[in-house]
């Protein structure tokens, strides 16, 4: 029902704006109005001239731990456990999926497999021998032509699945068997996190869901401020002590108690103006080390944000839209036009400048952008639009190999038991 009231008001509004030259709206197109010269190009690219800095600076990280979880709620996985040279061993392999733009869906690691997804919703449990242990589709014939596309969430003995045609759901990661199934108003855009007997998802309507894992009934829901387009970028959520963390299409960073899903602190980070033009504002998940949040956007600004209180430590000028990643009192960011940046983490000065696009040529990199990093314990790994991995060095940023990958759409890189994994439309790759 709210679906159809949504659409009735949209086709309303379409059918009595009137865009003939005698109407309302045009009629003194002759005056210049003042406002003409307050306005700004909220889309304005404000391009900065990035170049190399402090190249030849190398830093020690021998005194950092390295990470073994390959989730948490704090989306800060820092170093990571894989020392490998990124030779195949092996794939997964699935029905290709239609109609996307991008590849960002993790797949479920388990300790003997993997699990994900096809092209009709199917959920596929492998082995480490790439065989198929189960598979299992809970759609309708009517809802696999919507072609549904999967968030996973690993509790215990469960799979929590939550899609982009509004459908949520939990099965039994044994035998793949429906524990429950539920709808949701609208779809959802990001991924899933829990907090004790709890998950919290995003659906398109910048709402926040909070349901419990028994049997996915509504604990309570928050709306944030809407937009009349569809971002296509994954909203990104955080969850620290009482609070979960979470933005939304038009910038707002909010905070909200776990059990209750009262505010407890709100911060916008742009113009109400950018309401209508979300298709093209991106922003990267959010890190956070336990005292700030940690995040940047495709309108060159990188924030630190107290986690507590919500207001802002410091803004730094990096054009990305990638999740930055955390290693001590240094932030790893990597610009969408290939530069890699440390940040100090406490003052947000910018330590080092890297060219990672440097092998390519002018041409090639204005037509390439970055999908994602994760990094080894010595390495750093970037996968990019192109189907390729950038390798390089940690401590000095130089590039030591390019691997392809792909031809087309990649995700960005995964580590877990000492393997690298990638998705590409087809199947997952892996290697040691």
């Amino acid at each position: 029902m709210n679906k159809l009231i949504f659409t009735l008001v949209v086709l309303f509004f379409l059918n009595n704006c009137s865009f003939n030259e005698n109407s309302k709206i045009w009629k003194d197109k002759e005056n210049k109005l003042e406002t003409d010269k307050k306005l700004t190009k909220v889309f304005s690219e404000d391009k900065a001239n990035v170049s190399e800095f402090n190249q030849n600076l190398k830093i020690d990280l021998s005194s950092i731990k390295i990470v073994n979880k390959r989730k948490n709620n704090q989306n800060n996985l820092g170093l990571q456990n894989y020392k490998g040279d990124l030779k195949k061993i092996g794939s997964f392999k699935f029905s290709k999926l239609d109609e996307i733009n991008q590849l960002d869906f993790e797949p479920i690691f388990l300790k003997d497999g993997i699990i994900f997804f096809d092209k009709k919703g199917s959920i596929v449990r492998y082995d480490n021998n790439y065989k198929v242990i189960w598979k299992k589709n809970y759609y309708t014939k009517a809802e696999k032509k919507l072609k549904p596309k999967l968030n996973f969430l690993i509790e215990g003995q469960n799979l929590i699945v939550a899609d982009n045609i509004a459908k949520y759901y939990s099965l039994n990661v044994t035998n793949g068997e429906l524990n429950w199934s539920k709808l949701n108003d609208y779809p959802f855009n990001s991924n899933i996190k829990k907090s004790k007997d709890k998950i919290f998802i995003i659906d398109y309507k910048n709402t926040l869901r909070c349901y419990k894992i028994t049997d996915g009934s509504e604990c309570w829901n928050l709306q944030t401020e809407d937009s009349f387009t569809i971002s296509n970028m994954k909203y990104s959520l955080i969850i620290f002590e009482d609070n979960v963390i979470f933005s939304n299409s038009i910038g707002d960073i909010t905070a909200v108690d776990v059990e209750t899903g009262l505010i407890t602190w709100q911060l916008p980070t742009q113009s109400s103006s950018i309401i209508n033009e979300t298709y093209n504002f991106k922003i990267s998940k959010m890190v956070s080390d336990g005292n700030s949040i940690f995040f940047s956007n495709n309108k060159n600004q990188f924030y630190s944000i107290d986690l507590k209180t919500g207001t802002i430590n410091w803004i730094n000028k990096v054009n990305s839209n990638i999740k930055p990643i955390l290693v001590g009192n240094l932030i790893f960011s990597i610009s969408n036009e290939g530069y890699l940046y440390l940040i100090d983490k406490k003052k947000g000065n910018i330590v080092r400048i890297t060219d990672l696009f440097l092998n390519y040529k002018n041409k090639k990199r204005k037509n390439i952008y970055p999908v994602g990093f994760v990094m080894g314990d010595k390495n750093l790994f970037l996968t990019n639009s192109d189907g390729k991995i950038i390798i390089a060095g940690i401590e000095d940023g130089k590039i030591t190999k390019i691997e392809k990958v792909s031809g087309g759409l990649v995700s960005e890189p995964f580590i877990f038991n000492k393997n690298l994994y990638v998705v590409r439309n087809g199947s997952i790759i892996r290697y040691n």
